[in-house]
């Protein structure tokens, strides 16, 4: 687990400026390798201190820092980055430490590249950090990029989940993933697969790979979010009379439901929680029951007669 440079330097997260240099200040004049000199274990608490505070410090990597995390931070960042125009020299030189040229000043390398801080003072100690303070490190590794997938779901699937393997492109490459679609993946939702996105281009962590639903028409239903609309055609004389109605719901069970009398064209009918889950578990949609009535196109002898008899009766 990556160190809290928080807890190195022991303060709080919302410690001031002036608290972060007290603490380093302290810790420092503490653990410096002058005063300890051939304890390996009080020098490499030293150099947390110092990396905690070249970190804290800098607004910008504070920020950086506070936003990813302790191993997420250090995943992007060298111990190059880490120290670039930090100058300990200004606090250090203070305790006799050292300070200016070849102590602790943020200074040109040999090379001439801005960027290197050299921390030799003559004390092999700054000359051998692991080459964590003095040499020259990779950049920041960048993230892969996140990518988007929209895959094609039944009714079915959208209600009771599935598991489905696809084809994406990684880095160039065609690579196959399993993906477990969860109950609820209507249109508009989506699903994250960490570290199923593109490559980093320099050794970061890959992108993040999202699974959008793309809902499959379904023959007699229709989906407006975690509700279904089931089509129902009932004739002329069932819309006036009323009827039983047996209904098979989107997960499949079978229902008897009543067709009141006088039920209008596209008039609904509610059946509670009968739609899609919804993906946080909190029940589900509705089904709503919509009436089509069904209009002959042609009369027969009998029906025509019965229609006539009707009309005197003002119906």
């Amino acid at each position: 687990m990556a160190d809290d440079y928080y807890n190195i330097l022991g303060i709080e997260k919302t410690a001031s400026e002036g608290e972060i240099k007290k603490a380093y200040r302290k810790l420092a004049m503490k653990y410096h390798p002058d005063k300890n000199k051939g304890d390996k274990s009080l020098e490499d608490k030293f150099k947390k201190i110092s990396e905690a505070y070249a970190v804290l410090s800098d607004p910008e990597k504070r920020k950086q820092y506070d936003t990813y995390g302790s191993a997420d931070f250090q995943q992007r960042y060298s111990q190059e980055d880490i120290f670039r125009n930090v100058d300990l020299g200004d606090i250090l030189k203070e305790f006799g430490f050292g300070g200016g040229r070849g102590g602790f000043s943020a200074s040109f390398g040999q090379s001439g590249q801005r960027g290197r801080t050299s921390f030799s003072g003559g004390n092999p100690f700054f000359q051998n950090m692991g080459g964590g303070f003095g040499q020259q490190r990779a950049r920041p590794k960048t993230p892969g990029k996140d990518l988007e997938y929209e895959i094609p779901l039944t009714l079915e699937e959208m209600i009771h989940g599935t598991k489905k393997t696809i084809t994406i492109s990684q880095g160039g490459a065609a690579n196959a993933v399993e993906v477990t679609i969860p109950k609820g993946l209507t249109k508009g939702k989506k699903i994250r697969l960490p570290g199923k996105g593109e490559v980093s281009p320099n050794g970061g962590p890959s992108g993040n790979l999202y699974i959008k639903s793309s809902p499959v028409p379904s023959e007699g239903f229709t989906i407006d979010g975690n509700d279904v609309f089931l089509h129902k055609t009932v004739t002329l004389t069932q819309a006036l009379l009323g009827d039983k109605l047996e209904i098979l719901t989107p997960s499949g069970k079978t229902m008897n439901l009543t067709l009141p009398a006088g039920s209008q064209h596209k008039a609904r009918m509610r059946l509670p929680n009968h739609g899609i889950p919804h993906m946080k578990g909190n029940g589900c949609g509705d089904l709503f029951v919509v009436i089509n009535i069904e209009m002959p196109k042609k009369l027969t002898a009998k029906q025509k007669k019965l229609i006539q008899e009707l009309k005197t009766t003002g119906l």
